[in-house]
């Protein structure tokens, strides 16, 4: 055991909290179709699987881990729609959430993503916070979640989580303003690919469970146009596309096809 692995002396609770504390809401981005409700279960003690949790100080850390519980979150589950106060902050292991800005229509499209190297709710660590934004688990993940209440609290003698919150949103708002600037000014297919890189990065997988129609709410375009890329790019043997699992068989090939925000994520450490 290295000298920064927490040890069993301050476990861990691996039943989440009742009353509200997770939303039970399963939605696709725009809000239609709910999704089943998945049951909690145990799940190995792996905090410093998040970068962010493992960045902190042993002292920071060992504070903030009686408070945590892992919990299991299901794909289409919804952590805070726009206007819901944040009650806890999200530390994914795994997988992915998606932040999505939403139309007056009810239209939606993704403009930053969050993995294992990052965190949901961070701005509550400095007082009450409304989430301006929808948050949707996009890939099934496990995260440690601690109560918004909790952050604050130590967030107010704690130079190191302040900076971390803070460093997190700048990573955060580096993502939107090139997410904005793809939309704006590149194909679909380009911005597909670059999505799927980008996915893959952040779960660190090439396989994404992912409907066409879910895509196509991501990425703000009609599912038709997600259908014919999805085809010409199975048909170039690029990827495989069956029942919602899309598979990454050539990166190279992937990269080059995407248009060039994937790289520009990357030099700006923004995934």
């Amino acid at each position: 055991m290295s000298e920064n692995e927490p040890t069993g002396d301050s476990p861990i609770s691996y039943n989440s909290p009742r009353g509200g504390v997770f939303s039970e809401r399963h939605v696709n981005p725009c809000g239609n179709r709910p999704r089943p409700t998945g049951r909690d279960y145990p799940m190995p003690n792996v905090p410093l699987a998040n970068a962010l949790l493992a960045s902190l100080p042993r002292a920071e850390f060992d504070v903030l881990r009686p408070h945590m519980s892992v919990q299991p979150l299901e794909q289409g589950k919804v952590l805070a729609e726009v206007g819901d106060e944040v009650e806890h902050v999200y530390f994914p292991f795994s997988g992915m959430i998606s932040l999505l800005v939403i139309m007056q229509d009810g239209k939606a499209i993704e403009t930053s993503t969050i993995g294992r190297e990052g965190v949901f709710g961070a701005q509550a660590t400095f007082g009450l916070y409304k989430s301006r934004v929808r948050a949707i688990i996009q890939v099934e993940l496990t995260a440690a979640v601690i109560p918004a209440s909790i952050m604050r609290k130590h967030g107010e003698n704690s130079r190191a989580l302040q900076m971390m919150c803070l460093d997190y949103n700048e990573i955060l708002l580096s993502q939107a303003r090139i997410t904005a600037a793809c939309n704006a000014l590149h194909r679909v297919e380009e911005r597909f690919c670059r999505w799927l890189l980008q996915t893959s990065a952040v779960t660190g997988t090439a396989t994404v469970n992912l409907t066409q129609e879910f895509l196509s709410e991501m990425l703000g375009v009609r599912r038709t146009s997600v259908t014919e890329v999805a085809k010409k790019l199975q048909d170039e043997g690029i990827i495989s596309y069956s029942r919602g699992v899309i598979n990454i068989l050539n990166t190279d090939a992937l990269k080059y096809k995407s248009c060039e925000c994937y790289n520009m994520l990357l030099q700006h450490e923004a995934i």
